[in-house]
């Protein structure tokens, strides 16, 4: 009778020593998920960031003053920083790539499970989401603007004149959308493990 006690005990400590392996190894697979999301979040980001930060470009352009004079080149730059749209596109990047960094590091150095640390992370992760898409929004609209103009209040499209700075713009913002695609994806993750939790409760 108690070797046949002994032998379940010994099977129940076996089911729940495995169970536990399972656990610990389901936190590597999620937190290394994470690790990847935020990198790929920060990597996007930061490139955004830079790739913007340093587009200009300067264009001699001829300009008419009366039909009867000749034309006079007159040299003209685009630079992102002229366009108030553009300065908030490479400042929500810019916080977004900072924050990214700064929550990686805290993936690194936090032992154990602190859930005030978690919910905070969720929140900063919802606001970045916020963040970048309002940027990339913002950014967008003017962008459009210099590829196709508006007839309605006679502003002439301008990317035909600055390409390379239209195209580098383009870019940025590409990058910058997948970006907020990886902050999205960090808010989901976390919230299906916070239901995963609840509903184990």
């Amino acid at each position: 009778m108690e070797s046949q006690n002994k032998v379940s005990m010994g099977g129940m400590d076996g089911l729940e020593s495995r169970e536990k392996e399972m656990k610990t190894a389901n936190q590597r697979t999620a937190k290394s998920h994470e690790l990847l999301a935020r990198l790929l979040a920060f990597v996007l980001t930061f490139v955004a960031t830079i790739l913007f930060g340093l587009n200009k470009q300067t264009k001699v352009v001829p300009f008419q003053l009366t039909p009867t004079l000749p034309p006079i080149n007159v040299p003209v730059s685009a630079k992102w920083h002229y366009l108030s749209a553009f300065v908030y596109f490479v400042a929500s990047n810019a916080i977004a790539c900072s924050y990214a960094a700064l929550s990686i590091l805290l993936l690194f150095t936090s032992k154990g499970e602190n859930k005030i640390l978690a919910k905070m992370i969720i929140f900063l992760d919802t606001l970045m989401v916020a963040l970048v898409f309002s940027g990339n929004g913002a950014a967008t609209a003017i962008a459009l603007m210099g590829y196709k103009g508006n007839s309605h209040v006679q502003w002439k499209e301008v990317c035909s004149v600055f390409g390379k700075f239209c195209d580098r713009g383009a870019v940025a913002i590409g990058l910058s959308q997948l970006g907020a695609l990886a902050f999205l994806l960090l808010v989901l993750m976390s919230s299906l493990s916070s239901n995963k939790r609840s509903s184990k409760y």
